[in-house]
This record gives C-alpha cells, sequence and structure tokens, in this order.
C-alpha cells in the first residue's frame, strides 16, 4: 500500500488525498511533523488560530512487527511555549495509520460554524461528521462509548474537556491496547486540536498492510534488535518496576526536585518509589508489566489497582509520580493514582499540571502534601473551567504570573521535569537548549550522568555536559523519527548490535542502504529545522536558558547551582 498525505480543511470542511512530496519522502514521525510544521505553518501566526495546523505522523516503521515501534509523533506550533512541537506518544494509533497507508494527516483551518466535529479515517479517505453526544465529556466516556458505537478493532484519538477549553496545558489522547489513555502531553497540543473543533478521530485500516520490501532481511534484523532491547538491565529494570523505578535512584543522588524545587531529595520517597508501587501492584492483582502499544518488549508500563482491586490508572510513570509527590510533597501513592486517572480523562498534561501544582502550593493556594485538595481542584475547578482551574490549567507559567511567584521551573514557558538541572547538570544543558521547550524527552543525560549507560559524566561537573546533551538531543530526533520508544536508547549506547539491527530495519523495510552517518545528519537537520521555525518565530539565543534562581539558590543536599554561562550554553549549536 503506497504512502500518501492525508489532508483535512475544517474551514471548508474538504478533506484530500495527496502523494507524498519527494522532499517529505524520507521522514517519519518527529521528522514529518517538523519538516510540515515548517513548511507550511507561518512561525508567528497564533497557535490557535487559522494558520497553526495540526500534523500526525506514524513514525518509518509504523505499522511493521519491529519492537517497539509504536509511537505516534504529533507536532503543530505550540499554545503553551511558541516554539515548533512535537510531542509523542504509544497506544495504538501509530500502528494503524501505517497501515492504513497514511504518511501523515494534516489538519487545517478552523470551522466557520460553531460545531463540533469527528473525523474518520480510512485508507481511502478521511470522513468529516458533526458531533453533539460526546462534546464535555471526559477521554474514558469517548472510548467506552466509542466501542460500542463502532464495530470492529479501531483506534481513537482523542481530547477531553481541557482540549475544549483550549487550555495550553490539554494533551491528544490516544486508546491503547487495553482501552486506556496513552498521552502526547507535552505542549497544548490537545488546544490545538481544540481550536479546530475536532473531539476526536478514529482510525480503520481496513485490513491494510505495511510493505516490506526485505522480509527476511527484516525479521532478521528485528530479532537482534529485540533481543538486545530485551537483555539490557536498564530495560530488565524498566519492565519489572516501571519508570518509576527512578523515584530511589534519583533521591538518592540529589537531583529529585521537591517542595517546588526548594530541595533535591524527598523525605517521604520510599512510600512512592517504584519499588513500592510494585509490591502494592502484586497484592491488589494489578499487573506489573503492561505495553502501551503492540510489540512493545520492554513493558515498562503497568496496571494499578485500588485497595478493592478495581482498575485506577494505567501507564503510571516516574515523571507524574514525581511531580504530584515529590514536587507536591504527598505522599500517598494511592492518592496520586486518582490524580492520575483523573488528568487522563480531563486530558491534561500530568507534568505541566503538577508541576504548576507545586508552584500554586507556594503561592498559598492549597498546602504543600494536599492530595484531596489537588484531586478537588482537578474535578471541580479545571475540569469545569472556573477561573483557577483555567490559570492552573494553562501551565506552571501562568500560575507564576497571576500569584506573583518568582521560583517558576519552566523554559520557554513549559514546566522542567523530574530532574533537578543543578545536581544533574547535563539534563539542564537539555532543559535550556531544547527547541521546544523544558523536556527530558529531547536529550535524556539522566541514562549517562546517573544511570552509567554508554559511560559515565559526573552529574556534579560541568565537563561534557554540553556534548553529551547533544549528541542525545541529535539521536533522539532521529529515533523520534522511526517510530520508535525513546528506552531503546539505553541498549542503542550499550550493545554494539543494536543500533546497526535498527538501521538494518529501515533499510529492509525500504530497499535503502543507510549508514550511521545517515542516522546522525538525520538528527541534527530536524534540530536545525525546529531552530529555524522559533529563531522566525521570535526566539533567540536569550530563551535558552534556566529561570535564575537555578543559578543563584543552592540545591541541597549537594549545595550546587547551575552553574553555565550563557556563552557556554550557546555553544550546544557548534554543529
Amino acid at each position: 500500500m503506497a504512502d500518501k498525505i492525508f489532508r483535512v480543511n475544517m474551514t471548508d470542511l474538504t478533506t484530500a488525498i495527496e502523494d507524498v512530496p519527494a522532499d517529505w519522502a524520507g521522514h517519519g514521525g518527529r521528522g514529518l511533523t517538523s519538516t510540515i510544521v515548517a513548511a507550511e505553518v507561518i512561525p508567528t501566526c497564533h497557535p490557535l488560530g487559522p494558520n497553526n495546523k495540526l500534523v500526525f505522523a506514524p513514525g518509518l516503521l509504523s505499522g511493521t512487527v519491529a519492537a517497539n515501534s509504536g509511537r505516534l509523533s504529533i507536532g503543530a506550533k505550540s499554545p503553551l511555549t511558541g516554539t515548533i512541537k512535537e510531542s509523542n506518544a504509544g497506544g495504538t494509533a501509530a500502528q494503524l495509520l501505517a497501515r492504513a497507508g497514511c504518511k501523515a494527516m494534516i489538519i487545517e483551518g478552523l470551522p466557520k460554524e460553531d460545531k463540533w466535529y469527528s473525523l474518520a479515517l480510512t485508507p481511502d479517505g478521511v470522513t468529516i461528521s458533526e458531533e453533539t453526544e460526546l462534546i464535555g465529556k471526559g477521554n474514558f466516556e469517548v472510548v467506552e462509548t466509542l466501542s460500542k458505537r463502532i464495530e470492529g478493532k479501531f483506534g481513537v484519538v482523542t481530547i477531553g474537556q481541557a482540549g475544549e477549553m483550549k487550555l495550553t496545558s490539554a494533551n491528544v489522547s490516544i486508546k491503547d491496547p487495553d482501552g486506556g489513555i496513552r498521552s502526547n502531553g507535552r505542549g497544548g497540543l490537545g488546544a490545538v486540536m481544540g481550536s479546530k473543533k475536532i473531539k476526536f478521530i478514529t482510525i480503520d485500516p481496513k485490513g491494510g498492510k505495511v510493505d516490506i520490501a526485505d522480509p527476511d532481511k527484516f525479521k532478521a534484523a528485528n530479532r537482534i534488535f529485540a533481543k538486545a532491547l530485551i537483555d539490557h538491565p536498564v530495560s530488565q529494570a524498566l519492565g519489572q518496576y516501571g519508570t518509576n523505578v527512578l523515584v530511589n535512584i534519583i533521591n538518592e543522588s540529589g537531583g529529585l526536585p521537591t517542595r517546588n524545587f526548594t530541595q533535591g531529595q524527598f523525605e517521604g520517597h520510599e512510600s512512592i518509589s517504584g519499588e513500592t508501587m510494585h509490591d502494592t501492584i502484586e497484592q491488589r492483582g494489578g499487573k506489573v508489566k503492561h505495553n502501551c502499544h503492540p510489540g512493545c518488549v520492554i513493558q515498562c508500563s503497568q496496571v494499578y489497582n485500588d485497595a478493592d482491586g478495581k482498575k485506577l490508572t494505567s501507564g503510571f510513570e516516574y515523571e507524574s509520580i514525581w511531580a504530584m509527590g515529590a514536587d507536591c510533597c504527598v505522599e500517598d501513592l494511592d492518592r496520586i493514582a486518582e490524580a492520575d486517572r483523573i488528568m487522563d480523562d480531563i486530558g491534561i498534561d500530568t507534568i505541566e499540571t503538577s508541576v504548576a501544582m507545586g508552584v500554586a502550593m507556594e503561592a498559598g493556594v492549597l498546602p504543600f502534601g494536599d492530595g484531596a485538595g489537588i484531586c478537588r481542584i482537578l474535578k471541580e475547578e479545571i475540569a469545569k473551567g472556573t477561573g483557577l482551574g483555567r490559570i492552573i490549567g494553562s501551565g506552571a507559567g501562568a500560575v507564576g504570573r497571576a500569584y506573583g511567584v518568582t521560583r517558576v521551573p519552566v523554559v520557554k514557558n513549559q514546566a522542567i521535569p523530574a530532574y533537578d538541572p543543578r545536581a544533574i547538570k547535563g539534563i539542564g544543558i537539555t532543559y535550556a537548549t531544547s527547541t521546544q521547550g523544558a523536556d527530558h524527552t529531547m536529550g535524556y543525560t539522566i541514562a549517562t550522568n546517573i544511570l552509567n549507560v554508554g559511560g559515565k559524566v559526573d552529574p556534579l561537573t560541568k565537563e561534557g555536559q554540553v556534548e553529551l546533551s547533544r549528541n542525545l538531543q541529535i539521536a533522539t530526533a532521529a529515533i523520534d523519527s522511526t517510530g520508535m520508544c525513546l528506552f531503546i536508547a539505553f541498549a542503542a549506547l550499550d550493545d554494539e548490535k543494536c543500533l546497526p539491527a535498527l538501521i538494518d530495519l529501515i533499510n529492509a523495510r525500504f530497499n535503502l542502504s543507510l549508514t550511521g552517518d545517515d542516522i546522525v545528519n538525520l538528527g541534527k537537520y530536524i534540530l536545525k529545522t525546529e531552530r529555524a521555525f522559533n529563531i522566525a518565530a521570535g526566539f533567540n539565543s536569550a530563551d535558552d536558558r534556566l529561570p535564575e534562581f537555578f543559578y543563584n539558590e543552592e540545591l541541597p543536599p549537594h549545595n550546587v547551582v547551575f552553574d553555565f554561562t550563557g556563552e557556554e550554553i550557546d555553544t550546544f549549536w557548534d554543529f
């Protein structure tokens, strides 16, 4: 099945299927979303206005049986950061889009009438329908209702109430294999989907399949690749304890941001740790291992049950648990799980919203440690769109501006995630220089700074950190283009067979002869394309900085600051 571009114009409610332009043919995932946004979106446009476009792109290996290849990239100009944005997630949508022959779906324009719509994508095109029943409903009700409304297996992409209200922390949610939710969480792309009045998208490939140019070589490469992932010790730890295995590790390093980034260790870390979570899941009959998308061999996701043995949440991630736990000083894992489920349902970024809660706690809106108060605000304020709810639902920066708080951990207005850049300096370079605002997944130096994967760069010193972040950001941009999970990077950094096997997979899929240098050049192209968009949108090197409190407030227990000069940070772009 030949790949095509599916285009949806919400202004005149028309759709079209187009051939893939030659310049786009070698791209997938983030590489394709950023290429399209850079080519077709006016950098200075309002992110919620008619000139922004929302782009969905499966990866180069999506739709195949390649291990861990089920990530979907969504791109646009971000209403949160004002920069170019790509956010990716698991679930079933990427595989199904690829099997439907969809190289990318581009949604443009705004409806003329005050109506809501749904989209249904098949290999034959996209159908636009008016939607009334599910407006104002949460993501779980959308998935449940559609499972009764539509026969057969299909994918769902949806927004909750946060997206409908165009809150700048709103995410786009993807149905996972068990009917749960996976989130394209960062950057407020759910608000862009809401601005275009699209409540949900269904995907039915009608039995379509992805063509493999050399099936035998593909199978051989996949065996090597999957084995490298399964055998790596970090993969095994993630499979046993989930990403939340990092709570105790990062706490020990002194880099666990606590009480709105005033401390590097959390006294209640054991109560929210991956080990505690693992034991609780086992005791309550949940699932310690769970895949967020078909074909995942790491299985770092899980199903977390409540005390009565009923499913409370799934995909309970370290960054979400840290933000609601250590950063807000909540020690009750059940309460954090409840908040996680609410945020999944209303469709809002668990990192941005939880960090915003920490800033609100510093402002005195509610006490640190008040997990019940957090859940109340989520249900009664954010989901209902009250004044307070809209402020917190617009992110940490909005809360800081509204309440006059100066310790606001954001870069380019996006909340800093679960690693303090004073104690883990490599990730600070990533936060500062990322084209998309503070985002640990852009260049995950934690692998080398803390986990000793691919060598060791001391997290407390400046030496080697810029180069480390640069190399990882280049590699990550390329990985994000394949549809692969970021966690393949652990094996790729350590196992000499892993990266060549990944390249062999791409070559066998498309009958190419790519080399390692080609993959590096792909990553460089993506970063430079994204940066050029941002410069045209009005950003410059002065925006590649951390908030000033990181430079002058020492972080216990190491009593360190982020001590890079602007000139040192700017050398990141010397490639």
